[in-house]
C-alpha cells in the first residue's frame, strides 16, 4: 500500500516515463503528451501542454528523477491529436512505437481519450487521462487511469445539487448527442434526478458545430423546467445560455466541468451571471499545495491555470509517485504501483484508486458571480 503526501518536493524528484527509454548516455525518461492543441478546444491542449512543460522543467531544475539508483532527465513528445478521435489514436500510436513513451499524459476530452485508451491497453502503456470523465475511457483496462472523477459520480453530483440546492422537481437538459462525454452525463444526470423523485422535462439533443438551439430550446421553454441543464463544453455554453436567456427561459442554468475554461466567461459575458456547475479544484479556496502550483502557472504562463492544467499536474504527480514506489522503469511495476495508491494529495484534492484506474475524489461547486468562478460548496464521493 503506497501512502503518499503530494508536496512540492515529491514534485521536483520527478514526472517519469518510465521503461529503459533512455540510452545509457543520454539517461533520458520519456512522457508523452496526447493534447488537443488544434481543434475545437485549443485551451484544452494548451493548458495540457503547459502544465505538462511546467512539471517537466521543475523536474529536471532539480537535477532529474532518481530510479534504481541512476538519474534521469524528462524528455516530452507531445503530440497534437487536432481534437479528433482518428487523430488521437495515431497520436498514441506514434508516441509508442516512434517515441517509446512508456506513459502517455492525456488525451482530455472523452471522445478522444477513448480511442487512444485502447491503443495504450492493447500496447501495455500507461496512459492517465487528466480530464476524461467518460467510464468507458478506463473499463476493463489495466494500464489505463485517470485523474479525474468520472461521469456518474458528476451526474449524481449535479442531480443532487438540482434537487436538494435549488429544489427543484423538474429539469430540463440540452446536450450534444454524438458526444462520448455530453451523451453520458446527460445520461447519469437524468437517471439520477428521477432516482431522487424529480422529473425530466425535456431531453433535447444536437450535433457538433451547431450554432443555433432555438428549436431545443423553445421546446424546453414550453416544458418549464425548473432548471436547465447544459453538460457541454465550454465553447459551446455561452450560445446556447445566451439563447436560452433571449428566449426568455428563467430558471437556473447549471453544468458539468467541461465549463470550466475561463475563457467560458468571455465568450459568456453577463448571461452567465448566478450559473453553477461541478468541477474538479476551486482556486479561491486552494490548499497550499494548490497554491504553489498557481503561483508557478502564473509566473511561467502570465494567466491562471484552469482545471486542466491542474489535473495534468496530478496527473504527472501521480506517475511520479509510482515511479518512486516500483524503483525500476518496468511498465508493469509501475502500472502496478500507481494502481495501488491509497492516498495521495494533489493539487485538485485528495484521492485514492480502488480497484480500477479511477481515482476516488471529491467535486467541487462553483457559481459565477461577478464575472468570476467562486466556490460554492464541496462534494464527497
Amino acid at each position: 500500500m503506497i501512502r503518499l503526501k503530494w508536496t512540492m518536493a515529491i514534485l521536483l524528484i520527478g514526472l517519469g516515463c518510465l521503461w529503459g527509454c533512455g540510452s545509457p548516455e543520454t539517461k533520458e525518461i520519456r512522457v508523452g503528451v496526447n493534447a488537443e492543441l488544434t481543434g475545437s478546444k485549443p485551451t484544452v491542449g494548451d493548458s495540457c501542454k503547459n502544465a505538462a512543460e511546467l512539471m517537466a522543467a521543475q523536474v529536471n531544475q532539480a537535477g532529474g528523477l532518481k530510479v534504481g539508483g541512476k538519474q534521469y532527465l524528462i524528455k516530452l513528445y507531445i503530440e497534437d491529436n487536432e481534437d479528433k478521435a482518428e487523430s488521437a489514436a495515431a497520436s498514441a500510436q506514434k508516441l509508442i512505437s516512434q517515441n517509446n513513451v512508456l506513459a502517455i499524459l492525456g488525451p482530455n476530452a472523452s471522445g478522444n481519450a477513448i480511442p487512444a485508451a485502447r491503443i495504450c491497453e492493447d500496447a501495455g502503456v500507461i496512459m492517465i487521462s487528466p480530464w476524461s470523465t467518460n467510464p468507458k475511457t478506463t473499463e476493463g483496462k489495466k494500464f489505463v487511469f485517470r485523474a479525474c472523477f468520472i461521469d456518474d459520480f458528476q451526474g449524481r453530483v449535479m442531480a443532487k445539487f438540482a434537487r436538494e440546492n435549488l429544489q427543484t422537481p423538474t429539469a430540463a437538459v440540452l446536450y450534444d448527442v454524438a458526444s462520448e462525454y455530453n451523451k453520458g452525463i446527460a445520461e447519469f444526470f437524468k437517471q439520477f434526478f428521477e432516482a431522487a423523485g424529480g422529473k425530466v422535462v425535456a431531453f433535447e439533443s444536437y450535433t457538433k458545430d451547431d450554432k443555433d438551439f432555438s428549436s431545443q430550446l423553445t421546446i424546453i421553454k414550453a416544458a418549464n423546467p425548473g432548471v436547465l441543464f447544459l453538460p457541454n463544453y465550454y465553447n459551446e455554453v455561452p450560445l446556447q445560455v445566451q439563447q436560452a436567456r433571449r428566449l426568455g427561459i428563467p430558471c437556473p442554468i447549471i453544468g458539468s466541468d467541461s465549463w470550466g475554461s475561463a475563457e467560458l466567461l468571455g465568450l459568456g459575458g453577463p448571461a452567465l451571471e448566478g450559473c453553477y456547475f461541478s468541477t474538479h479544484y476551486a482556486a479561491d479556496i486552494a490548499t497550499p499545495t494548490a497554491q504553489k502550483f498557481i503561483k508557478d502557472y502564473e509566473t511561467k504562463y502570465g494567466k491562471k491555470p484552469d482545471d486542466v492544467a491542474a489535473l495534468t499536474y496530478d496527473a504527472g504527480g501521480l506517475l511520479c509517485a509510482a515511479i518512486t514506489q516500483a524503483g525500476a522503469l518496468d511498465r508493469k511495476k509501475v502500472r502496478d504501483a500507481l494502481a495501488a495508491i491509497q492516498e495521495f494529495q494533489g493539487v485538485t484534492g485528495q484521492m485514492k484508486f480502488q480497484g480500477s484506474g479511477d481515482p476516488i475524489k471529491s467535486a467541487v461547486i462553483l457559481q459565477i458571480k461577478d464575472g468570476k468562478f467562486h466556490y460554492f460548496s464541496s462534494v464527497q464521493p
